[in-house]
């Protein structure tokens, strides 16, 4: 078992609603002492929240599965149901979410406590209680509860370091953070060491910062090659890259400034990373050749514009020259950053004059209503009650559907679909002038909805 994730889907279901009760007081000498059946609870919420003692998205990968509690039914005596319990998720900081069909961004999750609802929990049915009216005084049926959200979503980490190292393979960057930190990576001598990115916490004076490493990146990485297009999302949000390079190679074909120029062309064709300030590091020169290498090459790349730094994370040659230079670095972007405040979630309300449902001619005979209420309405409606069924009706004619499915051309006896094509209500559509003026039968009855 892996024991870092950095991507995951999680498939989370949101609490369902309790039902209402439909329930009739009675007492001695008072055997119908009106409605008194109380509200269902309202179903648990999923809840993803920033936790700095967090680091990885292990706990999701072996367990993807998550799920609110349910609201609990109304009761009698006018005694609502507990709402379900909510579930709290805690996510590294940085963790970015992603609707898992779509690939839609939903939410970058940045800042300790900042908190995102994934998944809402249905809404608790009213009881009869709550559904009496001077017209209606004694309902016989209840609402019932809404069902919570379900979605499979994707989280993906981006690590929130401050300076990121790049390079080949057994360039020396995990023995470079083993030695700048308390980090104790795994070090071989042998490609793909590395096979998670590395974190280490690193002090230069006033100033602690985090220095991680991408591993295995190798020509072509950008495309898909080894391993290192996986883990070049971590180095999105650093403050500098340092490019580590092996002085002491033999492999044929390499030396430190073609090592370097793979290695930028890849960031390049990964992008996003265009802006970032770069050092070398100049690594190994606790080796004689790789020493008399560094001397040679450290011009070429002080002519580009570049700071070089000849180091041996062996020996810990050069390493307090390299951290002070890091962390003045990092000092200085930090000061001309804003203060990194938890992620503002934007809420956006329902533009003026919006009806909150819309009528669509499917075809001569066909239409269909679609909207948060009428969809919400028919969940709600427990269509084996008559009585329930003509409340149903008079909330629709209230709303205007009758009215705007006679403006788009239908008569009676036309079929419509409430809510999706596949699985909504369909019913036989009978236009009336008034709910009250055309109700038939015993109570609770109506030819509205057939």
């Amino acid at each position: 078992m892996p024991d870092f994730v950095d991507q995951v889907v999680l498939h989370v279901k949101a609490g369902d609603g309790g039902n209402g009760c439909a329930s009739i007081h009675r007492e001695k000498f008072k055997p119908l002492g009106g409605p008194d059946g109380g509200n269902g609870g309202r179903g648990g919420d999923v809840i993803l929240e920033v936790d700095p003692n967090t680091a990885t998205l292990l706990d999701y990968h072996r367990r993807p599965h998550r799920k609110a509690e349910n609201g609990k039914q109304g009761q009698g005596s006018n005694r609502d149901g507990a709402n379900g319990e909510d579930v709290v998720l805690p996510v590294p900081n940085g963790t970015v979410v992603k609707d898992a069909r779509t690939g839609e961004v939903l939410v970058d999750l940045i800042g300790a406590g900042t908190r995102y609802v994934i998944a809402q929990g249905g809404h608790g049915g009213l009881g009869n209680a709550a559904l009496a009216t001077a017209r209606r005084k004694a309902p016989g049926f209840a609402l019932l509860g809404e069902p919570g959200d379900g979605l499979d979503v994707m989280l993906e980490l981006k690590s929130v370091a401050d300076v990121a190292l790049v390079g080949f393979p057994s360039a020396g960057k995990s023995s470079l953070i083993a030695a700048l930190s308390a980090a104790k990576p795994k070090i071989a001598d042998y490609p793909f060491t590395t096979l998670v990115p590395n974190l280490g916490v690193v002090t230069a004076g006033e100033t602690v910062f985090t220095v991680a490493d991408v591993p295995g990146l190798i020509p072509g990485a950008s495309q898909g090659k080894g391993l290192g297009h996986e883990f070049l999302r971590h180095v999105e949000r650093c403050d500098m890259l340092a490019h580590v390079i092996d002085c002491a190679t033999m492999e044929p074909g390499r030396d430190p400034v073609s090592d370097y120029e793979v290695i930028e062309a890849e960031l390049a064709a990964y992008g996003k990373l265009e802006d970032r300030p770069r050092i070398v590091v100049l690594n190994k020169a606790d080796v004689p050749d790789a020493r008399e290498l560094a001397e040679l090459v450290t011009p070429e790349f002080e002519e580009r514009g570049l700071r070089v730094f000849t180091v041996s994370a062996a020996t810990h040659d050069g390493l307090r020259e390299l951290t002070y230079a890091m962390g003045e670095w990092v000092a200085a972007a930090r000061a001309s950053k804003p203060v990194e405040e938890p992620t503002r979630l934007v809420i956006r309300p329902k533009q003026l004059g919006d009806a909150g449902f819309k009528v669509r001619r499917v075809n001569e005979n066909l239409y269909q209503v679609t909207g948060e209420k009428p969809e919400r309405w028919i969940r709600q409606t427990d269509f084996t009650n008559d009585e329930a069924v003509g409340y149903l009706a008079d909330r629709l004619e209230r709303l205007g559907v009758e009215e705007e499915l006679a403006k788009a051309g239908a008569t009676a006896g036309a079929e419509v679909v409430i809510g999706p094509m596949e699985g909504g209500y369909v019913f036989d559509w009978q236009p009336t002038l008034s709910a009250e003026s055309t109700r038939q039968g015993p109570r609770g009855t109506d030819n509205r909805l057939g």
